[in-house]
Protein backbone atom coordinates (compact mmCIF):
# COMPACT_ATOMS: atom_id res chain seq x y z
CA UNK A 1 0.00 0.00 0.00
CA UNK A 2 2.73 2.19 0.79
CA UNK A 3 4.53 1.65 -2.41
CA UNK A 4 1.49 2.47 -4.59
CA UNK A 5 1.06 5.40 -2.91
CA UNK A 6 4.93 6.63 -3.34
CA UNK A 7 3.89 5.78 -6.87
CA UNK A 8 0.58 7.69 -7.13
CA UNK A 9 2.33 10.87 -5.57
CA UNK A 10 5.30 10.53 -7.97
CA UNK A 11 2.93 10.57 -10.86
CA UNK A 12 0.46 13.38 -9.64
CA UNK A 13 4.04 15.55 -9.15
CA UNK A 14 5.39 14.38 -12.55
CA UNK A 15 1.93 15.71 -14.25
CA UNK A 16 2.11 19.11 -12.16
CA UNK A 17 5.86 19.38 -13.40
CA UNK A 18 4.66 18.62 -16.76
CA UNK A 19 1.93 21.55 -16.91
CA UNK A 20 4.10 23.78 -15.54
CA UNK A 21 6.91 23.53 -18.38
CA UNK A 22 8.39 26.53 -19.59
CA UNK A 23 6.19 27.57 -22.43
CA UNK A 24 7.79 29.54 -25.59
CA UNK A 25 6.73 33.34 -24.80
CA UNK A 26 7.65 36.36 -27.05
CA UNK A 27 7.52 39.78 -25.82
CA UNK A 28 8.99 43.14 -26.72
CA UNK A 29 9.06 47.00 -24.97
CA UNK A 30 7.54 48.57 -28.53
CA UNK A 31 5.07 46.26 -29.42
CA UNK A 32 1.97 44.91 -27.31
CA UNK A 33 -0.70 42.30 -27.49
CA UNK A 34 -3.92 44.05 -28.78
CA UNK A 35 -2.22 47.61 -29.08
CA UNK A 36 -1.85 49.79 -31.61
CA UNK A 37 2.09 49.35 -33.29
CA UNK A 38 4.17 52.59 -32.88
CA UNK A 39 4.93 54.83 -35.78
CA UNK A 40 8.43 54.01 -35.60
CA UNK A 41 7.99 50.20 -36.63
CA UNK A 42 5.01 51.70 -39.48
CA UNK A 43 6.64 51.64 -43.03
CA UNK A 44 7.88 54.85 -44.76
CA UNK A 45 6.20 54.95 -48.31
CA UNK A 46 3.14 54.34 -50.28
CA UNK A 47 1.34 56.90 -47.99
CA UNK A 48 2.91 56.28 -44.53
CA UNK A 49 5.38 57.74 -42.54
CA UNK A 50 7.20 55.64 -40.03
CA UNK A 51 10.27 55.13 -39.31
CA UNK A 52 10.21 51.32 -40.62
CA UNK A 53 12.35 50.03 -37.90
CA UNK A 54 11.92 46.55 -37.20
CA UNK A 55 11.08 46.45 -32.84
CA UNK A 56 13.39 44.27 -30.50
CA UNK A 57 12.20 40.99 -29.82
CA UNK A 58 13.10 38.64 -26.97
CA UNK A 59 12.00 35.30 -26.17
CA UNK A 60 12.14 32.64 -23.62
CA UNK A 61 10.80 28.75 -22.87
CA UNK A 62 11.87 27.09 -25.88
CA UNK A 63 10.93 23.61 -26.29
CA UNK A 64 13.33 20.18 -25.91
CA UNK A 65 15.03 20.07 -29.35
CA UNK A 66 15.23 23.36 -30.21
CA UNK A 67 17.68 23.92 -32.54
CA UNK A 68 16.94 27.09 -34.32
CA UNK A 69 14.11 29.78 -34.32
CA UNK A 70 12.43 31.84 -36.87
CA UNK A 71 10.67 34.99 -36.50
CA UNK A 72 7.92 36.12 -39.10
CA UNK A 73 5.37 39.26 -39.21
CA UNK A 74 2.34 38.68 -41.03
CA UNK A 75 -0.70 40.86 -42.41
CA UNK A 76 -3.28 38.72 -42.37
CA UNK A 77 -6.25 41.27 -43.22
CA UNK A 78 -4.17 42.51 -46.31
CA UNK A 79 -6.37 42.62 -49.45
CA UNK A 80 -4.04 40.19 -50.91
CA UNK A 81 -3.92 36.26 -51.20
CA UNK A 82 -2.72 34.91 -48.29
CA UNK A 83 -2.06 38.34 -46.42
CA UNK A 84 0.82 40.15 -46.79
CA UNK A 85 4.42 38.94 -45.29
CA UNK A 86 6.18 41.67 -43.57
CA UNK A 87 9.41 40.22 -42.58
CA UNK A 88 11.08 36.64 -42.25
CA UNK A 89 13.82 35.32 -40.59
CA UNK A 90 15.13 32.10 -40.19
CA UNK A 91 18.19 29.46 -39.21
CA UNK A 92 18.60 31.87 -35.66
CA UNK A 93 20.59 29.74 -33.87
CA UNK A 94 19.36 27.77 -30.92
CA UNK A 95 21.39 29.85 -28.56
CA UNK A 96 19.63 33.58 -29.15
CA UNK A 97 17.07 34.82 -27.06
CA UNK A 98 16.00 37.93 -28.95
CA UNK A 99 16.70 40.30 -31.79
CA UNK A 100 17.99 43.88 -31.09
CA UNK A 101 15.55 47.02 -32.44
CA UNK A 102 16.76 47.75 -36.15
CA UNK A 103 17.80 44.18 -36.89
CA UNK A 104 15.44 43.84 -39.76
CA UNK A 105 16.89 47.17 -41.17
CA UNK A 106 21.14 45.42 -41.50
CA UNK A 107 21.56 46.06 -37.68
CA UNK A 108 22.13 43.06 -35.05
CA UNK A 109 21.06 40.15 -37.08
CA UNK A 110 22.98 36.68 -35.32
CA UNK A 111 25.46 35.36 -37.47
CA UNK A 112 23.76 32.96 -40.05
CA UNK A 113 20.11 34.46 -39.47
CA UNK A 114 19.13 34.71 -42.92
CA UNK A 115 16.26 37.03 -43.83
CA UNK A 116 14.31 36.39 -46.89
CA UNK A 117 11.93 38.24 -49.27
CA UNK A 118 8.66 39.90 -48.19
CA UNK A 119 5.66 41.17 -50.25
CA UNK A 120 7.48 44.00 -50.62
CA UNK A 121 9.81 42.16 -52.62
CA UNK A 122 12.89 42.43 -51.39
CA UNK A 123 15.05 40.55 -47.88
CA UNK A 124 14.28 43.10 -45.05
CA UNK A 125 12.07 44.07 -42.47
CA UNK A 126 9.35 46.55 -43.84
CA UNK A 127 6.72 48.13 -41.47
CA UNK A 128 3.05 48.28 -41.44
CA UNK A 129 0.87 50.54 -43.96
CA UNK A 130 -2.44 49.27 -44.85
CA UNK A 131 -4.81 51.08 -47.16
CA UNK A 132 -7.31 53.00 -45.43
CA UNK A 133 -9.98 51.62 -43.01
CA UNK A 134 -10.18 49.42 -40.95
CA UNK A 135 -6.76 48.55 -38.53
CA UNK A 136 -5.14 45.33 -39.50
CA UNK A 137 -3.43 42.66 -37.57
CA UNK A 138 0.07 42.52 -37.54
CA UNK A 139 1.13 39.11 -36.07
CA UNK A 140 4.63 39.01 -34.37
CA UNK A 141 5.81 35.17 -34.57
CA UNK A 142 8.54 33.29 -33.34
CA UNK A 143 9.14 29.83 -33.73
CA UNK A 144 11.65 26.96 -32.14
CA UNK A 145 12.24 24.89 -35.09
CA UNK A 146 13.42 21.41 -35.22
CA UNK A 147 16.27 21.46 -37.50
CA UNK A 148 19.25 23.92 -37.12
CA UNK A 149 19.40 24.99 -41.00
CA UNK A 150 15.76 25.01 -43.25
CA UNK A 151 17.62 24.94 -46.49
CA UNK A 152 16.07 28.08 -47.96
CA UNK A 153 17.38 30.82 -49.54
CA UNK A 154 17.22 34.87 -49.14
CA UNK A 155 15.25 35.47 -52.42
CA UNK A 156 13.15 32.47 -51.67
CA UNK A 157 8.98 33.21 -51.80
CA UNK A 158 7.60 34.08 -48.54
CA UNK A 159 5.11 31.33 -48.87
CA UNK A 160 7.85 28.61 -48.86
CA UNK A 161 9.76 29.85 -45.82
CA UNK A 162 5.89 30.13 -43.98
CA UNK A 163 5.69 26.03 -45.56
CA UNK A 164 9.04 25.14 -43.89
CA UNK A 165 9.16 26.99 -40.58
CA UNK A 166 5.69 25.33 -39.83
CA UNK A 167 6.30 22.02 -41.30
CA UNK A 168 9.61 22.22 -38.98
CA UNK A 169 8.18 24.16 -35.85
CA UNK A 170 7.96 22.73 -32.13
CA UNK A 171 6.31 25.66 -31.04
CA UNK A 172 5.20 29.25 -31.43
CA UNK A 173 4.60 32.21 -29.85
CA UNK A 174 3.20 35.43 -31.08
CA UNK A 175 2.26 38.99 -29.87
CA UNK A 176 -0.74 40.83 -32.59
CA UNK A 177 -0.38 44.37 -32.63
CA UNK A 178 -3.07 46.62 -34.85
CA UNK A 179 -2.64 49.26 -37.03
CA UNK A 180 -4.80 51.34 -39.56
CA UNK A 181 -4.91 54.58 -41.40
Amino acid sequence: MKMALSFAVAVVASMLSASHAAKLTLSSPTVANGRTLPDVHVYNDDGCTGANRSPALSWSGAPAGTKSFAVTVHDPDAPHEGGWWHWLVFDISAGARGLPEGAGNGAGLPAGAIESRTDFGKPGYGGACPPPGNPHRYVFAVYALKTAKLGLKSDDAPAKVDGAIRHNSLGQATITALYGQ
